[in-house]
């Protein structure tokens, strides 16, 4: 099966949450997980005037580190509708893969988090492609394959191009058990398909 890694970046845990389940569907599919966050660029002083939380033990993610993996899902906030700079900065340092073309082929995915329903969950998704075509990474979306992605009764985050969830813009909302059911899908969902790339 599968090497996939789950590379997050989180300021308060939302995302974190999210990716416990994505990390379970995952498995649940037979793939083996590896579990990495992006390294922090804000100082502490600033992060705890933000009242951020202390970062979760996990390994940082280096551009090295991607080569051994089949796959990936990445995971993280939106930032004014894009990706948050830290993110972005793991990403730069990537150039030496792109020369090599090192990770073409490989499948990724997303998920992420958001303050408000319209507060930019297809549009972080959107301004990544373009880092992906150049490494040659097949882009792996979820699709409307859940049936939570079409409940309009209650906010539910996440859509075709990934799960999510809508924190408020306080941070006082937190995953829902659809955002969460919708998470473990992809996970699961996910790992089938880089099953096959891979065989």
């Amino acid at each position: 099966m599968p090497k996939i890694f789950v590379i997050t970046y989180s300021t308060y845990g939302h995302i974190n949450k999210v990716a416990e389940s994505i990390v379970k569907g995952l498995e649940k599919a037979g793939a083996e997980v590896g579990r990495y966050q992006i390294a922090e660029t804000l100082s502490d002083e600033i992060l705890e005037k933000m009242h951020a939380p202390p970062k979760p033990d996990l390994p940082v993610i280096t551009a090295s580190d991607l080569t051994e993996a089949d796959g990936f899902l990445f995971g993280f906030p939106t930032r004014y509708g894009t990706v948050p700079a830290q993110a972005k900065a793991f990403f730069d340092s990537t150039g030496q893969l792109w020369a090599k073309q090192a990770l073409a082929g490989k499948p990724a995915g997303f998920f992420f988090s958001t303050a408000s329903q319209h507060g930019g969950q297809e549009t972080t998704v959107f301004t990544t492609l373009p880092i992906l075509a150049h490494h040659g990474i097949i882009y792996v979306p979820l699709g409307y394959s859940n049936p939570n992605l079409f409940d309009n009764g209650e906010v539910v985050g996440g859509s075709a191009w990934g799960a999510g969830t809508v924190a408020n813009g306080d941070g006082s909302r937190q995953p829902s058990e659809k955002e969460l059911e919708i998470a473990e899908h992809q996970g699961e969902q996910f790992a089938k398909v880089a099953a096959k790339l891979a065989a």
